[in-house]
């Protein structure tokens, strides 16, 4: 297909068939969605005697992930059977065009050349018009300019008829060429997709069995079969190349420096830097290590790792993100579905209208019909340049380009819109709604103070100042929490790894969980506790009750405090939080820069934890201690007072208040988050960066910029060049030129969507 036009015919063709309920033909992915009662083998004769190809996606063979040819635009042309014919026929003009039209040179020869251009190139746009009309009792863009060519020959206007039809045709090739970059750029997001991976070990250990029935060995370093395995000679005897596809849940596979993970995994072994650009769009590499998790088409660093598969490869994250871009530019945008709607009854209005106009004057007031020997141009010859320069196409095309165009934009840069109805609701948020906990902080308890009672005051741990009694006290509390899975032991151990303190003592033994109460444990014959100071009111502890006091207060302000004891002496305290997210207040920040005027906080926590946070990241408006029900109804509210209201949350604790708002946006997170997020909200954050909220938001704004002049630009041009045409001013190749140059501009205008970033953004 080569515009818009196209679709719009296979759409009405399809449609209109016995037991079809339902038909959309997307342009930009060139995917049929048919519902109904209908042989599908039936509508596949109807789009081919339209003269289209298709093929059926579910039986096609899946093919390997391939970058997208890089073909210049005459390469692009003359792959096709149509556009060869238009090449042929924009030679055959030319002679034409510089000695009758540019020297004046009259001469039959000339005439019969222009003849030969017109129907070298207009056979193939006749043939597609007559299928339309025949098949869909429909008036194409192909019929109008069949009608204003063999109008123009009528009148002997061979030139013009040559140069309408070789202009529309070369057009309508360089509209095709446009839309295939764009489609290309969902494809290059499939290219970094690994087709193999080195096998390991498998999920369930066995010998290793024959690819497929062909192969009369397994797999080893000597493997001379030719199936589907293949196996290296500088390979370890029990390493084996094998497709993505053969992987399942489990398997071990081999990831060298510098190779791209083929998989979602976990590490199991080694340590390197992985640059995860291709999925959360960062430009840093990120250090991971054994126990993290990997994403499929990531590039390893300078270290091998050992990475069990946790999903196969058609759940692969990329995958994923692939599937819902395309399925974004598969929805229509409320703009769109105007002008398609409004495109489906202009062009025949547009007929009638140039009948209109080539009868009403010469009957109403005597207007001459055909050109006269003086040069003034009859009122059949206008309403013929009438007929090209109405062609809607510039119209239709100027919104999905642009919506295909910033998605795949965004989705590079980690945001993945999920339709471009999302991209339009956003321009018009004037609010913002925010859950507190894993969005404006990052949801995970931290070390933020320590405190033993030989030191003056509690130490912050950002503080740069030496405590020896408080970081015996890290230490000590680290060695105990050494194998701890809880969220606040693997805090307690973070920090002391950061301090350095984690190799002070060895782990403890004896180590026992109090359920509900801490955990305890024998370091170097000292028994250590860690509890609430509800338990150390409970044990028989030597403590200040001021410290359980304290503890109390902290805890009532939203803070976390665990007391530590050696051999039932109170030691000291350490107090954890849940900490501002770093990108918080910056993205905040941006945020009103963007214009939104309102950023609101809703959160199930209480109002001082509440108020704390708000003051930290810049937000004044705060709704505390909200059930999920209380949040729905507080998002009406501010629906009521703001108009369209964006949410901000993880994706999973969220669910109603996402559901509610106009907008719902998810941060995937790093670790599981990633899979209910990317099904629940209608935006998703690929990374954990607030940073990514406004540059979504400014594309959005950029988005329906693009679209609205490109809109006025469309119907502009074709205003001004119709009263250009009813002046008598026009002529029919200046109106195909107008008309082939709009909808060319504006899928260029459309596609500088692909790489747009905005000019300025507050950086943390």
């Amino acid at each position: 297909m080569d515009c818009a036009s196209c679709a719009r015919t296979i759409e009405q063709g399809v449609q209109s068939m016995p037991g079809v309920a339902t038909c959309e033909l997307h342009f930009t992915s060139e995917k049929l969605y048919v519902t109904g009662n209908v042989d599908p083998a039936r509508v596949q004769e109807r789009v081919r005697a339209l003269g289209y190809t298709i093929t059926d996606l579910a039986t096609a063979a899946p093919a390997a992930p391939t970058a997208p040819p890089a073909h210049s635009f005459w390469a692009f042309l003359w792959q096709r059977t149509n556009t060869r014919f238009a090449l042929l026929g924009a030679i055959l003009i030319l002679p034409s065009i510089i000695l009758h039209e540019l020297l004046g040179y009259e001469h039959h020869l000339l005439d019969v050349s222009a003849l030969a251009a017109l129907l070298c190139a207009g056979t193939p746009i006749a043939h597609s018009a007559w299928r339309a009309l025949w098949h869909n009792r429909a008036i194409t863009i192909n019929l109008l300019m069949t009608l204003a060519a063999l109008g123009a020959v009528l009148i002997g206007a061979y030139t013009e008829a040559g140069m309408v039809i070789v202009l529309f045709a070369l057009g309508e090739a360089l509209e095709g060429y446009t839309g295939n970059r764009a489609r290309a750029s969902i494809q290059s997001l499939l290219a970094v997709m690994p087709s193999t991976a080195t096998l390991l070990r498998p999920a369930a250990p066995a010998a290793p069995p024959p690819a497929d029935d062909n192969c009369a060995e397994p797999c080893t370093d000597k493997c001379s079969s030719t199936c589907g395995a293949t196996c290296s000679p500088s390979a370890s005897p029990h390493e084996r190349e094998v497709p993505i596809a053969a992987l399942h849940i489990g398997d071990v596979i081999l990831v060298r420096p510098g190779e791209r993970i083929p998989m979602d995994g976990r590490i199991v072994a080694g340590a390197s830097s992985v640059d995860q650009a291709p999925i959360t769009g960062e430009s840093r590499m990120l250090e991971k290590a054994s126990g993290d998790t990997v994403f499929a088409s990531s590039i390893n660093g300078a270290g091998a790792l050992e990475i069990k598969v946790t999903h196969l490869a058609a759940d692969n994250t990329i995958s994923r993100v692939i599937r819902m871009v395309e399925e974004a530019h598969e929805q229509r945008a409320p703009t769109q579905r105007f002008i398609d709607r409004f495109a489906h009854s202009y062009t025949p209005l547009v007929v009638g209208l140039a009948i209109l106009i080539a009868s009403g004057p010469p009957l109403l007031l005597g207007q001459p019909f055909w050109n006269t020997p003086t040069g003034e141009q009859g009122w059949f010859y206008r309403a013929l340049a009438l007929l090209v320069i109405a062609c809607p196409c510039a119209l239709v095309i100027s919104t999905p380009v642009s919506l295909v165009s910033a998605i795949s934009n965004a989705a590079r840069r980690g945001v993945l819109f999920k339709g471009g109805i999302h991209l339009e609701t956003l321009n018009r948020v004037q609010a913002i709604a925010f859950d507190k906990t894993g969005t404006l902080t990052l949801g995970k308890p931290t070390v933020i103070q320590t405190y033993a009672p030989s030191c003056p005051a509690p130490r912050l741990l950002t503080t740069a100042e030496a405590c020896p009694a408080c970081d015996d006290l890290l230490a000590l509390a680290s060695s105990v929490e050494q194998r701890s899975e809880h969220p606040l032991g693997r805090a307690i151990v973070a920090a002391a790894h950061e301090r350095g303190l984690h190799m002070r003592y060895p782990s403890a033994t004896q180590v026992t969980a109090l359920v509900g109460r801490g955990v305890s444990g024998d370091v170097q014959g000292q028994q250590v506790l860690l509890g609430s100071h509800r338990t150390f009111e409970q044990q028989p502890i030597l403590h200040p009750p001021a410290q359980c006091a304290a503890a109390h207060a902290d805890a009532a302000a939203g803070y976390t405090p665990v007391l530590v004891s050696v051999d039932q002496s109170y030691r000291g305290t350490i107090t954890l939080a849940d900490t501002v997210r770093p990108s918080s207040a910056a993205a905040l920040a941006a945020l009103r820069q963007t214009g939104i005027a309102h950023l609101v906080m809703l959160t199930g926590d209480n109002r001082h934890t509440a108020a704390q946070i708000g003051a930290a990241v810049g937000i004044t408006e705060i709704h505390a201690e909200l059930l999920p029900e209380a949040k729905v109804a507080q998002l009406r509210s501010l629906q009521a007072q703001y108009g369209p209201v964006a949410m901000v949350g993880d994706g999973i604790n969220d669910a109603p208040a996402l559901a509610a708002a106009d907008v719902s946006i998810a941060l995937s997170g790093q670790a599981g988050g990633t899979a209910q997020a990317m099904e629940t909200a209608d935006v998703v954050l690929m990374r954990d960066d607030l940073h990514l909220l406004p540059f979504a938001v400014r594309l959005s704004h950029a988005t329906m910029q693009t679209i609205h002049a490109n809109i006025v630009f469309a119907l502009g041009s074709k205003l001004i060049f119709l009263i250009l045409v009813l002046l008598g001013m026009g002529s029919l190749w200046l109106a195909v030129l107008a008309d082939m140059g709009a909808s060319i501009l504006v899928t260029l205008y459309g596609m500088r969507l692909l790489t747009w970033q905005p000019r300025t953004l507050v950086q943390e």
